[in-house]
């Protein structure tokens, strides 16, 4: 007879350690979820290898068995499942689902023959192993919950390709700058330049440009921190909740808005074509869309760009997952120039896709091309400059700091693998760097008094630095960013520590207060009411007072959107925009005093 009872007691511990003690400790969930289920299958391993009272042959049999399982499904298993987390995810899923089933099976087939519960148990280790051949994942969550189906099922992407709604027409074809202008780009890096579209029609007519600056003209809005100044919303959702304007599919990405006047822009994934696309904001319909022969996939977020459109001068400037560059004409969608950033600076497609959104000057468009900030020519697209070489990979936007706030003189700066660097926006020169290795993904802050709020990654914490790159005044473990920016307030720092709201002092780097569950989420700041705006990972909305005093919920969750967000929100006048992967919303905000 086989010794069972410590099976069952280990099936249940992993099964607690994998879906119950995450959601007790959301801020280790991940880690938890990955080390408790890897930890429990390996003590049901043990248990069989050394506790059983199976013969050798068969506890080394059914072991053996489970691995050739795992070896012949990782040749079979969809992509998204044998390429994510780094080629991880079929074992981190798999092992801890084969041990469970080996487990399982042992206690319900104890009582059968010797025989018989050697094919019951065998059986059960390869249906377990087999299984992770027939799903497939769109990503996971920052707590790691995947999102499985089954792999012939179509995707949000495939059912929007295979049913779309009457499609946007395609923007017409690209204007090749002035004779001279053209040539001079040509002579700063020829085999850069892309060719024109050739295709032409004519796109639906588009609202008139509207003559007062955008409302969102940028990645994290006019500021590029994440604030909307001058808005006032009606905070009171019980009674007056954010009222839906419509809802309608979009292609992947985690592109957000730029919004000017009835038009928002943003960038999505359609099949084989990476898109620039541009819709009303009254009514959800398509305007324009330029389409580009291109596509960035991995598992862990799934296709698209990451990048989010910028608006100059009634241009559109976008930066796409595979490093190509697009400057539009914002009412036509027509494209002016084009360039392959990613060649321009000698950079290949970082592991999650380039992920900056461009930073407009008055003369020049500056991105980020991983760890390499590239400048160019408005009107042309001519290379000006390129950064220093050598910093890493970089998942952050590119941050222009005024003369009046930076130590005097204006800079654009950049965190990168190997810490925040500063060139000079003329001609890209190093002014300074402050080494912090890490994996940057959110932005710096810039406080009034020209210091700077860095974070490098999931749990660096955040340090704050002098204007020229130090010294430390402090470092804080108090709030960890991860790819979810923060926002600042009267002298306080406010943002995700990993899944849970926090607030942290700017004189000492002390923890105000820590609040609220709302996954990786993001948020805006309203700062004339001391407001976040918060849009949780899993499409909600809620109302939380922006104050050291204490964590308080002001109004939510309110539903908004389904399915796993990561995407910033865009608020313009009265209207807020939502979108992720797979669907886009906006939501009339009532307006408050």
């Amino acid at each position: 007879m086989l010794r069972v009872w410590p099976a069952a007691i280990l099936a249940v511990v992993l099964l607690f350690l994998r879906f119950v003690l995450p959601v007790w400790m959301p801020e280790q969930g991940a880690r938890l979820a990955v080390a408790g289920s890897m930890g429990g299958a390996l003590a049901i391993a043990v248990w069989w290898l050394f506790f059983s009272k199976a013969s050798w042959a068969e506890r080394g049999g059914l072991l053996a068995l489970a691995a050739a399982g795992l070896y012949l499904t990782s040749w079979v298993a969809h992509p998204s499942i044998t390429r994510g987390a780094r080629g991880m995810l079929l074992y981190l899923l798999a092992i801890p689902f084969v041990m469970l089933a080996l487990a399982v099976s042992a206690v319900a087939a104890r009582r059968l023959s010797d025989s018989r519960r050697r094919i019951a148990m065998a059986a059960a280790v390869a249906i377990a192993c087999a299984s992770f051949a027939l799903i497939r994942t769109g990503g996971f969550t920052g707590g790691f919950d995947n999102d499985i189906s089954w792999r012939w099922t179509p995707s949000p992407e495939e059912r929007l390709l295979l049913s779309p709604p009457p499609p946007p027409p395609t923007a017409s074809a690209a204007v090749t700058a002035p004779k001279v202008d053209e040539e001079a780009a040509e002579k700063a890096a020829p085999a850069a330049v892309l060719p024109a579209a050739t295709k032409e029609e004519e796109p639906v007519a588009a609202a008139a440009a509207t003559p007062n600056p955008p409302e969102w003209p940028a990645f994290r809005g006019p500021l590029r921190d994440g604030s909307a100044p001058g808005v006032r919303i009606d905070a009171d959702w019980t009674a007056h909740p954010p009222k839906p304007m419509w809802k309608r599919p979009v292609g992947p990405g985690w592109s957000s808005f730029a919004v000017a006047g009835d038009l928002l822009y943003t960038q999505e994934q359609r099949g084989e074509e990476e898109l620039v696309s541009c819709y009303r904001v009254s009514t959800g319909e398509p305007v324009w869309t330029h389409r580009d022969k291109a596509r960035f996939w991995e598992s862990n977020a799934g296709a698209g760009p990451r990048g989010t459109p910028t608006l100059d001068g009634g241009r559109v400037y976008s930066f796409g997952g595979t490093g190509l560059l697009n400057v539009l004409d914002a009412k036509t969608g027509k494209l002016l120039w084009s360039r392959d950033a990613a060649a321009d600076a000698g950079m290949k497609t970082p592991e999650w896709g380039f992920a900056s959104s461009p930073l407009v000057l008055s003369d020049s468009v500056i991105v980020g091309v991983s760890g390499r900030l590239a400048a160019f020519q408005k009107s042309t697209g001519k290379t000006l400059w390129m950064g220093p070489e050598g910093g890493g990979t970089s998942y952050s936007s590119p941050r222009l700091v005024r003369a009046a706030s930076g130590g005097g003189v204006d800079q654009v700066l950049l965190l990168q693998k190997q810490g925040l660097v500063s060139v000079q926006p003329s001609d890209g020169k190093l002014l300074w760097e402050y080494k912090w290795e890490g994996y940057p993904i959110v932005q710096p802050a810039v406080l009034p008094d020209g210091d700077l709020i860095v974070s490098v990654d999931d749990s660096s914490g955040i340090r704050r630095i002098g204007s020229g790159g130090g010294p430390d005044r402090w470092a804080s473990t108090g709030l960890k960013p991860y790819y979810n920016d923060f926002v600042i307030h009267k002298g306080y720092a406010y943002g995700f520590d990993r899944s849970i709201l926090s607030c942290v002092d700017l004189k000492d780097g002390k923890r105000r207060w820590k609040g609220g569950r709302y996954g990786f989420g993001q948020l805006l700041l309203l700062p004339e009411q001391d407001l976040l705006l918060v849009l949780s990972e899993e499409g909600e909305l809620a109302l939380v007072k922006a104050s050291p005093e204490g964590y308080q919920e002001v109004a939510g969750k309110l539903p908004a959107i389904e399915g796993k967000t990561w995407n910033h929100p865009a608020i313009a006048g009265d209207v807020l925009l939502v979108r992720n992967a797979q669907e886009m919303a906006a939501f009339r905000l009532g307006v408050g005093k």
